[in-house]
């Protein structure tokens, strides 16, 4: 879309009282310096927007004289046809105008609104307003219309070990998941690492520490001779302990019968002198003839009964003692001595037998600590190469888009990133540069010049051609005249203002 300005009419305006501008093609408005010439550029900003040049608040009122009022009217035309814009302030207040209608703000905004973004539209009217923006500003207006390259084309750019792996994660995740998810693993690995390392250096330390001096064979050859020996003494000494044994329990039971024979034949006696009571115990009347002799009666019962005891506790003893005599008490004390004599030279082999098996255990430990430490090591450095590959990724990506936005520029030097010096990652910036100087360094005219060409690049990509009205032109020997209509002031000394139209 082509905008053009066909007359701005100003009235009361700064130091114009009344002033008809007609544009052209190319306009040239000279005079010399406080004559007016830069207010005909903010006269346009002001109607559109009540700004200056570079988009700060801007008071019209005229300084050297009095007035009621001050309306500015712009013409201009665009694709679809015409537009009158008007804004005029009374008493301090605005009014507006679409087309010569009296219109609300918002109306009068939205009209204007239609028909450019307010920063695309001083960037291409005024060459040094794209420099005041941020950066974070001036850098998405320029990558707004320049695509990214596709991971595609980035990959087909990076080593294929890197191409091949960040092609197939990036079927189930994005670049900036792979990063997180990696990042976190290597933070967790670097310590996984180290503790594996110190394990495995451990467990190393125990091993040449356990390390048995005596071969296995040998040990297990000199333990069988002993335990052999060993065995056959505590046999012998296992039966001479059994006889022993059965005779010191032998010894114990006949004295437990001794005692109980004795003390059943003081029963015997007691119950042998016990007088036949003849008189009842309740009634304590004379018993008859039958009932002493049922009292003798149980009394001489009771007293088979003691006898019965007694007997069969003495051939119970007699038993015993018969078994006695067969046994035979047999000393093992020197046995005993001999068998402890030969586990003091078994346990000491024991032990060292057991080293083997220490030793065995921990070479399963080293081993497996050492597949570990191998594999954590594999995974670590698994992530690391992922997180270089994505750095070396969006190292390319940025060249290839820097290399886009660069290819829009002539004259000029586009900086998108810049690396940062503790970590070597790239982060977005942006920085204009000519002849190797950044814009903030260049002279007048040469920042006059970049605006220029920014401002080209901005109406080509926004398909958007506009007026641009460049201040102080006498300072710029030459330039390359931006697409649309250019309107330039110039200082001409001693001369009064003059608005040339071709």
């Amino acid at each position: 879309m082509e905008i053009k300005f066909n007359q701005l009419t100003l009235q009361n305006f700064k130091s114009h009282k009344d002033l008809v501008v007609k544009f052209g093609d190319m306009t040239k408005i000279l005079a010399d310096n406080a004559k007016g010439k830069s207010s005909i550029g903010e006269a346009i900003t002001f109607l559109l927007y009540g700004t200056d040049l570079v988009g700060s608040k801007l008071d019209p009122s005229p300084v050297t004289y009095q007035a009621e009022n001050t309306l500015v009217t712009l013409h201009l035309c665009v694709e679809d046809g015409e537009l009158l814009l008007g804004r005029e302030i009374v008493k301090g207040r605005n009014k507006f105008y679409v087309n010569e209608v009296p219109s609300k703000a918002t109306d009068f905004n939205d009209a204007v609104e239609k028909l450019f973004d307010k920063d695309l539209f001083l960037s291409l009217f005024n060459p040094s307003y794209f420099f005041t923006l941020h950066w974070e500003k001036q850098r998405q207006m320029i990558l707004k219309y320049t695509t990214a390259p596709a991971n595609k084309e980035v990959l087909k750019e990076l080593p294929k070990p890197q191409s091949d792996k960040l092609a197939t994660l990036v079927k189930k995740h994005s670049l900036e998941d792979l990063d997180k998810i990696h990042r976190s693993n290597k933070t967790k690995l670097d310590k996984q690492y180290i503790a594996a390392q110190s394990r495995t250096k451990t467990l190393r330390e125990q091993l040449e520490q356990n390390a048995p001096t005596v071969p296995l064979d040998s040990l297990n050859v000199e333990l069988k001779q002993l335990v052999k020996e060993r065995n056959a003494i505590e046999t012998v000494t296992y039966k001479a302990q059994e006889t022993n044994g059965r005779i010191n329990r032998l010894h114990t039971e006949i004295q437990f019968l001794t005692t109980e024979r004795d003390h059943i034949k003081e029963t015997f006696n007691q119950l042998k002198n016990e007088p036949i009571q003849d008189t009842c115990r309740v009634c304590h009347q004379t018993l008859q003839n039958e009932a002493i002799d049922a009292v003798e009666a149980e009394k001489e019962q009771r007293i088979q009964q003691v006898k019965s005891k007694f007997q069969k506790v003495v051939d119970e003893r007699k038993v015993l003692e018969e078994e006695l005599k067969t046994l035979e008490y047999v000393d093992v004390s020197e046995q005993m001595e001999k068998a402890r004599s030969l586990q003091e030279k078994i346990s000491p082999i024991e032990y060292e037998i057991s080293k083997h098996k220490q030793y065995k255990f921990l070479e399963e430990q080293v081993i497996a600590a050492e597949a570990n430490e191998k594999e954590t090591l594999e995974s670590l450095n698994e992530s690391i190469f992922i997180l270089d590959a994505i750095k070396d990724f969006k190292a390319k990506e940025a060249e290839l888009q820097v290399k886009k936005v660069q290819d829009l520029f002539e004259n000029l030097s586009i900086k998108l990133f810049e690396e940062v010096k503790t970590t070597g990652d790239n982060k977005p910036t942006f920085i204009v540069q000519m002849d190797g100087k950044d814009y903030m360094k260049l002279s007048f005219s040469e920042q006059t010049r970049a605006g220029l060409e920014i401002r080209d690049v901005l109406s080509e990509q926004n398909d958007l051609i506009a007026p641009c009205f460049v201040d102080n032109a006498e300072t710029i020997t030459k330039f390359k005249e931006p697409n649309g209509q250019l309107i330039i002031s110039q200082v001409v000394a001693d001369k009064e203002l003059e608005v040339i139209s071709e």
